[in-house]
Parts: C-alpha cells; structure tokens; sequence
C-alpha cells in the first residue's frame, strides 16, 4: 500500500512524486515509456519555472546536460526588435530549454534519489476503485509482461491531456476551447545565437532558442485551420515563413537542420476538475493551454508544488484530504486564468493592444527600462515594480 502512485513520469508528474518523496511519503512513480526518452513537445522553461528548479537544486544539473541558460530576449511582432540583456535575478537566468529527453531524465532521477520507487516500462491498463473511490492501479510491465496491482491513498494522474485517470473518473471540464494552433518544429545546428527570440508576423508566430549539444530550436504555429495545407508539405511552409522574416532568415543562414519535423496539432484549452475520490489530477492532466505562451512546463511545475502542499496538510493526522485537494483547484486557477484567457487570446491571432504596442515603441533605444520590463513582464519580478502609473507616465512621456 502507497501514500501515492503517480501516473506519468515527465515533467509534473516525476516533480510531483519528488517533492513527496522529499517529504517522506510512500510513492510509487510509473510510466509507460523507459527513460532517457525525447518526446515531440515544446520545452523552454521560462517565468517562475528557473527559479523554481534553482530552489529544488536541479537548475545545475539541467545546464550540466550542455544546456544553456537564457538570459537575452529579443521580440519583433511585425514592428521593431525589442532586446533585454542579462535577464536574471539572483544568479537565475531568465529560461533554459533542454530537450524533454535530458530534463525529464533529470526530474526522473531526482525523485528516485528522495527515494520514491520508478517503474518505467510500465503500462497502466485500468484504475481499480471499491465503488465509491479509486483505490489504485492495475498495469503490465513490458519487460516481464507480468500483470500487476497496486492501491494507494491517493492515486495522481499526470498522464498529459488525454489523461486515461481523468476519462476513468470522468472528470468534469471547463473553460473549454478547441485547438486554435498547429505547431511545427526541429532543430539546428550553426545558429549564432544565445537568446530567445519571437516573432509574431503575418498570423504566425515563431519561437527559437538555444537548447542541448549546441542546436538551436525553432518552433513555429499557423492557425490551426490552416492545418490542411500547411502538411501537405511542411518544410516547404515553414521555411517560407523563415525567408519573409528579414531577422529570422540572417540568423539561419548559414544553419543546417539535423533532425526532421515534429508537429504538434492536438492542442485543446481547457481546465479539468483536479481532484476526486481517491484521485487527482497535475499538469497537463488538469490544465492544457496553447503552447503560444510556453506556460507548459513552468505551470505544471508550479502545480506540483500546489498538490504536493495540499496532501501534505490533507494526509496529516487529522487532516481534510477533500478540503485540502479543493484549495488545491482553487490555488492552481487563481495562479493560472488569467494568464490562460490572455494566452488564447494571443493564440488567435487577435491585434496587439494599442497600448502594449505603444509601450514597445517608448521602450525603443531605452535598453535600462527595457530591462526593467522583460523581467516583470516574464515574473522574475513583481510586475507592480515596473506597471506603476508613475513609471508608465515617466516612459510613455519620454
């Protein structure tokens, strides 16, 4: 019998049996793929997300992996490029974004070493239940093919956006929104740049930045109704978008692309109900968003801290588990509906506000105040340091 069993061992799901182990708790960590193992999804790790690594002591061994850390942002939305420069707080660099094979592997082996038990190479067939809770798994090892059950206090999903624990218990939706994006993307080498740069033009949007082994990322989205004709021949619509983009085309010039295409075009906004009799949900399980944002990773690091806070006081001797898992849902939607609304927003492709474009052109030639705002605009810092009515008449007035 375990305190926990945790389906899914990427980047929630494996931060979430960590911080559990971490606390002493009987956790049993499971997932269907062996790892090292990449997979086709985006992976830079921006906003409070560095910061949290650093706190758990797992941001060195990300950059450890020949990964480095991001600390310059360049945007160009059809206007001008706007640059910050040297965009960390605390020795913590703005983002970093390593391949899903090595930071997974990293979170994976963490929680291992707080001493939870991993069993990858394992498929979950079905989630036993006593008629009013779930009470566990039963799943098969692909190694042995031997079929096995387990229970648990509590049994987590954090088994994606198609979560097989959430169609189980039915869990109900909200917020709901279907795709408005398809992506593309893949990697190459020979690019001269550190930074992170985006690109909105022409209802695409682009976002390229340096990850492992010294190759360069570059992920791209076109209206999701565009999809049709946008793979009958990727390459040549993606590299069509690069070449109208003056900056993006100077920057890979002189690249070579080393891997082939991903797509990623199943890409529904919603929020799920976390929680329930016996389960609950983390990450994409109980939150998927466009990935215009890149709010993937560092949300569902965030709300692995949320859950992990919420079975700690619910487990406790006298203890609320349902209470706790409601404040739970409430933490993780107070954290996230606005930043979920203004990312579908954005993800449609609507205009820029007036004001936010205005803002970039007082920013101009004004690299301090530039500054000043990636880092409340990304949360390193408190976005009140900067969006004061008094800093705003100062720059708007320049």
């Amino acid at each position: 019998m375990y305190d926990a069993i945790v389906v899914g061992a990427r980047c929630a799901g494996a931060s979430t049996a960590m911080l559990l182990g971490r606390q002493g708790y009987k956790v049993l960590l499971v997932d269907r793929a062996v790892f090292p193992k990449d997979i086709p999804h985006g992976h830079f790790i921006h906003r409070h997300g560095p910061q949290r690594l650093a706190r758990w002591g797992l941001l060195e061994r990300i950059t450890a992996t020949n990964c480095p850390a991001v600390t310059t942002m360049t945007t160009d939305f059809g206007d001008f490029a706007l640059t910050g420069h040297d965009l960390a707080v605390e020795g913590v660099a703005m983002g970093i974004g390593p391949r899903r094979s090595q930071f997974d592997k990293v979170l994976v082996d963490a929680a291992v070493a707080a001493g939870i038990e991993l069993r990858d190479g394992f498929t979950v067939e079905e989630f036993s239940s006593d008629g009013e809770r779930i009470t566990g798994i039963r799943g098969r090892d692909q190694r042995s093919g031997a079929l096995v059950s387990e229970t648990a206090t509590i049994t987590i999903g954090a088994d994606g956006r198609n979560s097989r624990l959430a169609q189980a218990v039915a869990a109900p939706t909200y917020e709901v929104t279907a795709p408005v994006t398809c992506w593309y993307f893949s990697y190459w080498s020979d690019v001269p740049s550190d930074a992170l740069s985006v690109f909105v033009h022409n209802r695409r949007v682009i976002f390229a930045f340096p990850t492992n082994d010294n190759l360069f990322a570059i992920f791209m989205a076109w209206p999701a109704a565009e999809l049709n004709e946008v793979r009958t021949n990727v390459e040549a619509a993606f590299m069509a978008v690069v070449r109208d983009i003056p900056a993006l085309a100077a920057l890979t010039a002189d690249a070579r692309r080393v891997e082939r295409f991903y797509g990623a075009t199943d890409l529904p906004n919603f929020f799920r109900k976390p929680f329930g009799p016996g389960w609950a949900l983390v990450g994409d399980a109980g939150c998927h968003k466009d990935p215009y944002l890149a709010l993937g990773i560092c949300d569902a690091l965030r709300d692995a801290d949320f859950l992990v806070d919420a079975l700690a006081s619910g487990l406790s001797a006298g203890g609320d588990l349902e209470a706790a898992l409601a404040g739970y849902e409430a933490q993780r939607n107070a954290a996230s509906m606005e930043q979920f609304r203004q990312n579908l927003h954005l993800a449609q492709f609507k205009p820029m506000p007036a004001e936010a474009m205005l803002l970039r052109q007082k920013l101009r030639d004004r690299p301090a105040d530039t500054h000043a705002f990636y880092l409340a605009n990304q949360g390193m810092l408190p976005r009140e340091t900067f969006f004061t009515p008094e800093n705003m008449q100062r720059i708007m007035a320049a």
